[in-house]
């Protein structure tokens, strides 16, 4: 078993293209000896912003505090504290702060896979 606080993780930028503002705390990896699911914890500095962007994999995120909104094909949904997504193989989605509020989420992929870093 292992017990960490996120914030015991460095923040590192997210480098990806079309980011803005963004970091991420990668908490569970392989290299952390997690075989099935990587947990990483994303910051958004107000109006700050990842890329938009598809993968051929699921993932879920969690809000954990902020505002902000989740952006797809359909359009925007806003994001508050409690709220679930779940992102679709290959489904677009951008998760934007809005600019008076940072936003925080955790999220959750496939262990194997690299994304937003």
């Amino acid at each position: 078993m292992r017990v960490v606080h996120h914030e015991e993780i460095g923040a590192k930028p997210v480098a990806a293209e079309g980011a803005e503002r963004a970091t991420i705390r990668e908490i569970f990896t392989a290299e952390t000896g997690a075989p099935t699911f990587a947990m990483r914890v994303f910051d958004l500095a107000p109006g700050g912003c990842t890329p938009l962007h598809s993968h051929p994999w699921e993932h879920e995120v969690y809000v954990l505090d902020g505002s902000g909104e989740v952006e797809g094909a359909e359009g925007a949904t806003p994001l508050s504290p409690g709220m679930a997504v779940y992102i679709a193989p290959n489904e677009v989605h951008r998760f934007r702060a809005h600019a008076g509020s940072p936003l925080k989420f955790l999220c959750l992929i496939p262990v194997q896979q690299v994304c937003c870093r």
